[in-house]
């Protein structure tokens, strides 16, 4: 099968559509039209770059590089959920239970995949490797931060029924677990509405792009599948940690609640 190349022209094209939606947004008064070109030469810059970063690590392919590159990656997206809060964990605290929370998930569950699950040779071979940790990470990354987000944010406008709670008995994971549930959920419904979705209202990103690129549909269903399901464990279970050393942050060892230490709005 042919794979059809896309010029220079074509992606300007593309480029100039989105600098038209910009120009119509600005007419309208949106207030998005800088944010969107900002976001639009990011695209553009930071995936050439990693372009061209990928071509090299896969030419090297050592376990030294791969393991350099997710590093990175992991303190990126742990920077990332920081920026998404609303009201964050003061002292760095933010930072830390973001970037450990999707360690744990996304470097566990990316390391099962590929030694038992995939099984390419040798197991951290960048062509499959870094895109796998890279889809895990972003999806992660998205339920930590609603997870954290809803958290902090519900705690500071609850302050007061939490710490009626507290009077009447309750233990700090008892005034607080109606809370902790809703946000390990915000965290978990994106990836359950993408699962819910796939193959009747969208096609997934990965699957698209591999049958673009040649893959056959059967190969690149069974991938997608693959890809999803993971994403989904990946993405539950860094939202359940990232609640729970959340939850613990909020409370000292006397089970007093500590609002002092969240940050005023962080954006």
């Amino acid at each position: 099968m042919d794979i059809v190349e896309i010029s220079g022209w074509q992606l300007s094209l593309a480029a100039g559509l989105v600098v038209v939606l910009a120009l119509c947004a600005w007419l309208a008064r949106l207030g998005i039209s800088r944010s969107l070109l900002i976001a639009a030469v990011r695209t553009v810059v930071q995936l050439f770059l990693i372009g061209l970063v990928l071509e090299l690590l896969f030419s090297v392919g050592t376990l030294l590089w791969v393991s350099v590159m997710a590093l990175v990656m992991l303190l990126l997206a742990g920077r990332e959920v920081m920026a998404r809060q609303q009201r964050r964990f003061s002292g760095g605290w933010a930072y830390c239970i973001g970037t450990a929370s999707m360690f744990v998930s996304s470097f566990t569950i990316a390391i099962i995949t590929l030694l038992v699950l995939v099984g390419p040779e040798p197991w951290y071979r960048p062509q499959y490797a870094i895109p796998l940790l890279g889809m895990l990470l972003g999806n992660t990354m998205t339920g930590v931060a609603l997870s954290l987000d809803r958290l902090t944010e519900t705690a500071w406008q609850q302050r007061a029924q939490i710490e009626n709670r507290l009077m009447l008995g309750q233990s700090w994971k008892q005034a607080l677990g109606p809370i902790r549930r809703e946000a390990m959920r915000a965290g978990m419904i994106p990836s359950i509405n993408a699962m819910a979705a796939a193959g009747i209202i969208s096609l997934p990103g990965m699957m698209t792009g591999q049958i673009l690129a040649g893959t056959t549909p059967a190969l690149a269903v069974k991938y997608q599948i693959l890809i999803m399901l993971i994403i989904a464990v990946g993405s539950g279970f860094g939202a359940m940690l990232a609640v729970l050393a959340g939850s613990w942050r909020l409370f000292d060892q006397r089970q007093r609640l500590r609002v002092d230490r969240l940050m005023q709005r962080g954006r």
